[in-house]
């Protein structure tokens, strides 16, 4: 990744003032930044202790299902490059109900989410410095992300870049060194081997159920990378760009989750992991590095993971932004949120989106009468309701397009309709675990009068319907 890859643009406007400054490595690099949080960097574990070593199995068909999500996203984006993404597309196709709600639960989910990896972030500076007080430092970290998104998107780019290329580089070291560790061995000690994987009750401890419940667990693991489409009405070429950032995304967030969990389990028995309490010096990247003679390997790893929390919280302030600022264009926010900078930055959504990232920070570190924990159950199932949306949008966008083949360059969703269908279903299956998962009951319970009270705000209001923005690629359907 060299600095001249990072500022590979070439800066314009679109017609209604956002600026197209964002590469296509850049749209890549914000995707994997908003997808790889700090769970995978700790270890997963409340997913390893549902399914044992199978949670491999749950997170490959959780990869599987993301791919089907993200390549439909990206067709209808590489057609639809504009403001507000999935919802403004889902305005256009399923009517503006479905844009109102989509844009507000995942407006709702990125912020409880930013809210967390901020105040993770936070309590990752107390390892080196325990008297720091939590929620100055909270706020001082917000600000940081502020100023980086307030200055230009290409600063945003350029910085979620290098903190995204941060993180991928490390899960790269560990990959490479738990095989090293699994195939190989170290001096003073052997090969580890696969042993692991059958010793502590078989492959399958917990009974095949346990990769479905697991899957209430592992999807959002994948959170995050719609930002690559949200990003596509702020880059040069696209197409290009869209059909590159998808493409790569799905392949590196499969690999990098299907094989660092899968490593985690091959290194150490998965009650071991299942039962660490998520901390840093709990973390399988701990024992990598200091296997390997690492000096001060749990040092080296709050690195890592505090890189993380910061990478996700800006890839996800920008998403937040973008999606706040499209709803105040199509009046279904207040007008003065749609007002731009003269760098193009959306400046009041953006402080709008930060406020309720404060607010869900707060609440994260005190979680006063567990407000926080029914929030991160209304973050759940808002990313659901978000991806249902996308595939039905996805549905009606091929039936109306027919069977026309692709236009040369753009992606297409293989099996289309019928593809389509299959994710439907498959997020079905990973709702249907609200009967046996009590966080997922939770999450639809909160959730669903949520949706109800999107449905009645969008219901007493009146607004005027707009078509596609102008700056689009292609012709609206």
């Amino acid at each position: 990744m060299s600095a001249q890859h990072a500022f590979e643009t070439t800066e314009n406007t679109t017609r209604d003032g956002l600026v197209r400054s964002l590469s296509h490595r850049q749209m890549t690099m914000i995707g994997l930044g908003s997808a790889l949080g700090t769970g995978l960097f700790l270890g997963s574990a409340s997913a390893i202790s549902t399914a044992g070593p199978a949670v491999v199995v749950s997170y490959l068909l959780g990869a599987l299902l993301i791919a089907v999500i993200a390549t439909a996203l990206g067709e209808m984006t590489a057609v639809h490059p504009i403001r507000g993404s999935f919802g403004a597309i889902a305005r256009q196709y399923l009517g503006p109900w479905a844009g109102f709600v989509a844009r507000w639960s995942y407006w709702a989910g990125a912020v409880i989410a930013i809210g967390g990896e901020v105040m993770a972030a936070a309590l990752y500076l107390r390892f080196w410095w325990p008297q720091l007080p939590l929620a100055a430092t909270i706020v001082v970290l917000a600000c940081a992300l502020v100023i980086i998104n307030l200055v230009s998107v290409r600063a945003f780019g350029v910085t979620e870049f290098w903190l995204s290329g941060i993180k991928v580089t490390a899960l790269v070291v560990f990959l490479l060194a738990g095989a090293l560790l699994v195939f190989v061995g170290v001096p003073d000690q052997p090969a580890i081997g696969f042993g692991h994987l059958t010793e502590h009750g078989g492959f399958l401890p917990q009974g095949p159920a346990s990769v479905w419940v697991a899957l209430a667990v592992v999807m959002f693991a994948f959170v995050g990378f719609e930002t690559v489409s949200i990003s596509a009405a702020e880059t040069p070429d696209p197409v290009r760009s869209i059909r590159t950032s998808t493409r790569a995304l799905v392949w590196r967030l499969a690999l990098f989750y299907v094989l660092a969990v899968g490593l985690v389990v091959t290194l150490s028995p998965w009650q071991e992991v299942a039962s660490s309490d998520g901390d840093v010096e709990s973390s399988p990247f701990v024992r990598v590095f200091a296997s390997l003679g690492v000096p001060a390997a749990a040092s080296v790893t709050n690195v890592i993971v505090l890189v993380a929390a910061l990478s996700a919280a800006n890839a996800n302030l920008y998403g937040a932004s973008r999606l706040m600022h499209s709803l105040a264009h199509d009046g279904a926010a207040p007008a003065p949120l749609a007002v731009l900078s003269r760098r193009g930055v959306p400046v009041r959504a953006l402080l709008v989106s930060a406020s309720g990232l404060l607010i869900a920070a707060t609440l994260a570190a005190t979680d006063v009468g567990n407000v926080f924990t029914l929030l991160v159950a209304l973050a759940t199932f808002a990313v659901l309701i978000v991806w249902a949306i996308i595939l039905a949008t996805y549905l009606v966008f091929r039936r109306r397009r027919g069977n026309l083949p692709a236009e040369p360059g753009y992606l297409r969703l293989w099996g289309g309709s019928v593809t389509a269908w299959l994710g439907i279903a498959g997020l079905l299956g990973v709702v249907a675990t609200a009967f046996v998962v009590p966080d997922m009951q939770k999450a639809a319970a909160t959730g669903l009068v949520f949706v109800v009270v999107l449905l009645a705000a969008h219901g007493t209001t009146t607004r005027r319907r707009r078509p596609l923005s102008s700056d689009s690629t292609s012709e609206s359907p």
